[in-house]
């Protein structure tokens, strides 16, 4: 099931290009069914898209270039959008003539493999890799295998409540995330529940301790700054700060039983990051339940799969 990967992660590897090195090779592929990955540099007028190849062209007629376009249920702009990126797809054929080689290719069969033998088997609670294709208001779109789509809704990112989805991911970004719910073909997926507990997070960090963080919210009664995606602490109110902007602080006090971090702002700057690198706690396996809370708090914090 490893090998239904987001696309793009197997464009590098020695088979891949022991395949597209040439048209034999291309054929021998062809011959076994196996799912391969290129580069696309073009769509055409008729929404064709062209695969750049060592040894020729490769062609994705646009009824081939995704599942959905024949039926309508899938827009071209999913073809449009793929030229300058790795496209997944299997061989139909191979042309030559006077012209040079040319393979017939179907990104479709692939994904529809896909579907039937990965996507088709997961079950709620699956940890699986994912590649962030694009981030929306109300939650990133990834990309679950060879280029099919779910969604992560922005307040299943992160416990630490963030104003839109690039605070926490960025395109192209190789990331994990749980099932959530399953509808059909259609997956929905988790990821705070991959990025710790209140008690592994608050571990990381000791009182007396000057941290850096990001405010999240300014509210009258404190300000809450994010120390990481799933632990957030509050300072007392301070004018002239605003949400997104980073800042220094002093860790006052860690409170297991009320899942509180009492901080003190030291100083507050212009937020110029790129967002920061995940650590996971979890990536792999299946999740049957998740408890957030700590083990002293009345209150409870719980994700049933």
């Amino acid at each position: 099931m490893t090998k239904y990967l987001p696309e793009g992660k197997v464009f590098n590897s020695p088979e891949n290009r022991f395949y597209i090195q040439s048209a034999d090779h291309m054929a021998e592929a062809m011959a076994k069914g196996i799912i391969l990955e290129g580069h696309a540099v073009m769509c055409t007028t008729e929404h064709d898209l062209v695969v750049e190849l060592p040894f020729g062209k490769g062609i994705i007629p646009r009824t081939e270039g995704a599942v959905g376009i024949s039926e309508g249920t899938t827009r071209d702009i999913a073809l449009l959008s793929r030229v300058n990126k790795t496209v997944c797809f299997k061989v139909n054929d191979i042309i030559t003539d006077e012209k040079g080689v040319t393979a017939i290719l179907s990104r479709r069969a692939a994904q529809e493999e896909c579907l039937e033998k990965y996507i088709s088997k997961l079950q709620c609670g699956d940890v699986i890799p994912a590649k962030v294709t694009h981030l929306e208001p109300f939650g990133a779109f990834v990309d679950i295998g060879c280029g099919l789509p779910s969604l992560i809704p922005i307040d299943a990112i992160s416990v630490s409540r963030i104003s839109h989805p690039n605070d926490r991911f960025f395109n192209g970004q190789d990331i994990y995330a749980a099932v959530k719910n399953i509808s059909g073909e259609r997956i929905c997926l988790t990821h705070k529940e991959l990025l710790g507990t209140w008690q592994q997070n608050a571990s990381i960090f000791s009182a007396g301790e000057t941290v850096g963080g990001v405010i999240r919210s300014v509210e009258p009664y404190g300000i809450f700054i994010e120390l990481a995606p799933n632990l957030a602490g509050l300072a007392e109110p301070k004018e002239g700060v605003s949400a997104g902007q980073a800042a220094s602080v002093y860790i006052k006090a860690l409170i297991p039983e009320k899942m509180k971090v009492k901080l003190i702002i030291v100083d507050v700057f212009e937020n110029l990051c790129f967002p920061s690198k995940i650590n996971y706690f979890i990536s792999s396996g299946r999740l049957n339940k998740w408890e957030y809370s700590t083990k002293e708090s009345s209150k409870t914090m719980v994700s049933i799969f």
